[in-house]
């Protein structure tokens, strides 16, 4: 019998989570299925047409990653001028992205969670879809989270698809209510094919046929090559410490994984006592320099693996120079009572907003994220990952073992920083190092703005302070599940998201 806990998007997600333990499933499996089930049922927040990765340390090997990114399309396609549409919303402030068929990168998520059951998992890919088929047959709850969303994206982006629009607004064109049940057309056919074949059907078969022939109607170039050639791509994690836990996270070419660990070894060779107004400065000035740093030399880079490299090494020696933003995620977090650690956060940008025809799938627009995607439709060769800050990952103590992540944009990073600050340096319990209150330094322009929730005294340190009123999704939505040395279990779900949470046997 296998014990697995589990913290997720939503308790939905957490339910099949416990539905594949009980069948005997392991962390991964339990992991996959709690994640298929999120980016199904979370419309405007995810969709499983977009990208995302998975770390997982296994009981008796290194850690790994695998790299389930978007990727450039265009293989084998002429590049003609490019034309986009643009829309702004004021979600978090205000934020421009590209939509529609242009903006459609290769998707990864289904590549890399297939991969990821194929090698590490147990139970049958079938039965790691029931839940989601059921779910999406019988109809969801729309989450908090994703109506907040759709405030702003849903007719400017979600309008275009008709399947799409019906899934989410009534008769009279309202927006549905935060509860309502939700049934996306077509959407449950899709998961029962992709159930009985596999990924197969969504790169080589006939999903994947409605996919390319819809973005290249409509003006895209993501092509039936594209898809085919596709690949998920297990790389070693990259790892660093932090006391005496070994931390691993997204290796590149994604920066995520980078950019936090930079923070920690800055925060291990000064490590945060206290949150007081000392320790708080520096905390801003660690932001700073790693945030900067990737603004600055990462999103850019021709090689991001030796950019990052440079980058920890001026971190261990305490050089790294004091002195973007992506849209939204979701992350699930598993660990079983053997040790083995799994954690996957998946993105499909704000959306396109375009739906194949009798699929039920929304496409992502990771082309168009700008503030991410800095080099816009001009990316890079096809087949070229994006960039990315999506972060899940794992640590070791001895017999102790966490597994992390969270959803939040460019706030992934800084809200992973603060809860290992907490749950490492200050000793606080599981729970308690989610709900602490976080600031975040927002680079759209230098040297930046700090956003804070309240109960933490800010310094003067002569920028902008934006105040919460409480705290909030802005920050993040950290997910932890941590296995103890006596082979028990803690796990915590962020209150500032509907999570969910299981500890399920076997």
């Amino acid at each position: 019998m296998t014990t697995v806990a589990v913290a997720t998007t939503s308790q939905l997600a957490a339910d099949a989570a416990a539905e594949l333990a009980e069948a005997g499933g392991n962390a991964v499996d339990c992991a996959v299925a709690a994640a298929m089930l999120s980016c199904n049922t979370e419309p405007g927040v995810c969709a499983l047409a977009g990208g995302a990765y998975v770390t997982i340390w296994p009981t008796d090997a290194r850690p790994v990653t695998i790299d389930g990114n978007v990727a450039v399309p265009g293989f084998r396609m002429p590049q003609g001028a490019l034309q986009a549409e643009s829309v702004h919303m004021e979600y978090g402030g205000g934020v421009t992205t590209l939509v529609g068929p242009i903006a459609v990168a290769v998707p990864g998520t289904l590549a890399a969670l297939d991969l990821a059951s194929n090698k590490y998992g147990r139970v049958r890919w079938r039965q790691l879809l029931e839940p989601s088929v059921r779910a999406t047959r019988n109809g969801f709850p729309l989450s908090a989270a994703c109506h907040h969303y759709l405030q702003y994206s849903g007719d400017a982006i979600f309008g275009r698809s008709r399947d799409g629009y019906s899934a989410l607004h009534d008769e009279q064109g309202k927006l549905h209510d935060p509860k309502s049940n939700i049934v996306v057309p077509h959407l449950a056919d899709s998961l029962e094919a992709i159930a009985a074949e596999g990924s197969r059907i969504f790169y080589q078969g006939e999903i994947g046929s409605k996919i390319s022939q819809h973005v290249q109607q409509l003006g895209g170039i993501l092509s039936a090559q594209d898809l085919q050639r596709y690949e998920a791509i297990i790389r070693p994690s990259l790892t660093t410490d932090l006391g005496d836990w070994q931390i691993a996270a997204n290796p590149p070419p994604a920066v995520g994984g980078a950019v936090l660990c930079a923070m920690l070894i800055a925060c291990n060779r000064q490590p945060i006592r206290a949150w007081n107004q000392q320790s708080i400065r520096r905390l801003i000035r660690v932001q700073q320099a790693a945030l900067s740093y990737r603004k600055s030399s990462l999103d850019l880079a021709d090689d991001v693996a030796a950019e990052v490299r440079q980058m920890l090494a001026k971190a261990h020696a305490g050089q790294l120079p004091g002195a973007a933003q992506s849209s939204s995620t979701v992350h699930t977090s598993a660990v079983d009572d053997s040790g083995l650690a799994c954690a996957i956060t998946a993105s499909s940008g704000y959306g396109s907003g375009e739906m194949p025809h009798n699929t039920g799938l929304w496409l992502n627009n990771c082309l168009g994220e700008l503030e991410l995607n800095r080099r816009g439709l001009d990316a890079g060769p096809p087949g070229a990952r994006l960039p990315s800050n999506m972060a899940p990952g794992a640590a070791r103590n001895g017999k102790r073992v966490l597994a992390m992540g969270s959803p939040g944009a460019d706030r992934i990073t800084t809200a992973l920083l603060q809860f290992l600050i907490n749950f490492v340096q200050l000793g606080l319990e599981l729970e308690d190092a989610i709900a602490h209150p976080r600031l975040h330094l927002e680079l759209n322009e230098w040297p930046g703005r700090i956003a804070v929730e309240p109960g933490l005294p800010i310094p003067d340190i002569g920028l902008p302070v934006k105040s919460y009123p409480e705290i909030g999704m802005y920050f993040g939505g950290v997910g932890a599940v941590l296995r103890n040395a006596d082979s028990s279990f803690q796990v915590a779900a962020d209150p500032r998201r509907e999570g969910g949470t299981c500890i399920a046997k076997g």
